[in-house]
């Protein structure tokens, strides 16, 4: 078949190369004039299945609540005059009880897992460089009450077949010398020794430089502006540059598909959740850490990318602005700076802020939607980049018609 897929983030890329596998004829469109240039660009690059809590837990509405006055909070809500943000709040609130956020992260780990299995065996296809790290994450804690209560919660991820290993401070900084500076602050930490991490942004370029070399035509530069139907069935897509035509489409435009699907009666509970990362030259390797992983109680991912260290913080739930400033960033590197002081070069961090296209369960929708030939893959949230590769087999697979290899539960379009 001829396939358009709409957007060439971490999530069309990937979709791209599955479907190009199974000999389609594949176009992917995008208004930007690369690859994975926009959520796609400065993520964490954790690959991180021992991560794949669900954030609408019990805790996000108190979070957000002392996020109206208090800056130090995971999730931060900062309210619009904005009828869709409150829809999607509403929504997110009402995922936040035990037994949905037990749902949730059963169902967001599951897809994880497979799809760090289909990432290795893509990088196995294609031996793409991409500054990868494996040897696993680390999560650790400072304080006794929250290191217990995170190793409990974990068994939820055991149980879906994912290693947690738990380590006391002494092994923490055995595991990784890096954290040799927090020592005396560390009460202990979750191991998930298979996890991994790289960079989002140079996998995605790489795997489109594959694409191409498989025949895909990208189109870059070029804005969709509407989609055209007739009857049950979309016939095209209408672009500042021109019409195409094709036998099937696939969304994959994050943040942005919500209003795309809506001129064709879709509604997509997603809404972009706003993070914040900074980039730093690594200075001194020894004192730089060797693995990725998460300060916990400080809020803070940090991930080693060859002569690089990128650290992220926040969840931001407010308007369509990746806009940001040198203040966004001052708590997130001054807490960096004293968990690897002298590791980085903290003077001159390259700063970037980016939109997570979040569902209210933090699931991604992976389906065909009510018109026979166009298919959704989005929604994906702060776990993109572990999710992808995944996503886009799942959707090779129902374009395909074959069974899918795990369960989609929770991944289905709901109307």
């Amino acid at each position: 078949m001829r396939i358009v897929i709409l957007g060439a983030g971490i999530i069309g890329v990937t979709a791209a190369y599955q479907l190009l596998k199974d000999g389609h004829a594949v176009t992917i469109v995008d208004k930007a004039d690369g690859p994975a240039t926009f959520t796609s660009y400065g993520n964490a690059g954790l690959v991180a299945p021992g991560h794949a809590y669900a954030w609408s837990s019990p805790t996000a509405p108190g979070m957000m609540l002392r996020s109206l006055w208090r800056g130090d909070q995971a999730i931060r809500f900062k309210p619009r005059l904005s009828p869709r943000q409150w829809t999607w709040v509403g929504r997110f609130l009402g995922q936040c009880n035990d037994r949905s956020a037990g749902i949730n992260t059963g169902h967001k780990a599951r897809l994880c897992l497979y799809s760090q299995s289909v990432l290795r065996q893509v990088v196995g296809e294609t031996g793409i460089d991409y500054d990868a790290q494996k040897g696993g994450l680390i999560y650790f804690y400072r304080t006794r009450s929250a290191f217990d209560a995170a190793a409990a919660r974990a068994q939820i991820l055991r149980d879906e077949g994912i290693a947690i290993e738990v380590l006391d401070a002494d092994q923490t900084v055995a595991r990784d010398p890096g954290l040799a500076s927090a020592r005396d602050q560390l009460a202990g930490a979750l191991l998930a020794p298979d996890d991994e991490s790289g960079d989002c942004n140079l996998f995605a370029i790489a795997l489109a430089g594959k694409c191409a070399d498989l025949g895909a035509t990208f189109r870059y530069g070029e804005t969709v502006l509407r989609i055209k139907t007739e009857a049950d069935a979309v016939v095209g897509i209408e672009t500042d540059k021109g019409d195409i035509t094709a036998d099937a489409f696939v969304l994959c435009l994050g943040v942005f598909s919500p209003d795309l699907a809506r001129q064709i009666g879709l509604r997509l509970p997603i809404y972009p959740v706003k993070g914040y990362s900074a980039t730093l030259r690594i200075v001194d390797r020894d004192r730089a850490p060797r693995f990725g992983g998460v300060d916990e109680e400080n809020l803070l991912a940090y991930c080693p990318m060859g002569a690089r260290v990128r650290v992220t913080a926040t969840a931001e739930i407010s308007d369509y602005s990746n806009t940001h400033k040198p203040a966004d960033f001052r708590e997130m590197l001054s807490k960096a700076k004293r968990l690897f002081d002298g590791a980085a070069d903290f003077a001159n961090p390259e700063c970037w802020a980016g939109l997570r296209p979040m569902t209210p369960t933090g699931v991604p929708i992976i389906d065909r939607s009510p018109y026979a030939n166009f298919w959704l893959n989005t929604g994906h949230g702060h776990m993109g980049w572990t999710m992808a590769n995944g996503s886009a087999k799942l959707l090779a697979d129902l374009v395909g018609q074959r069974n899918p290899e795990i369960d989609r539960e929770g991944m289905r379009y709901d109307a």
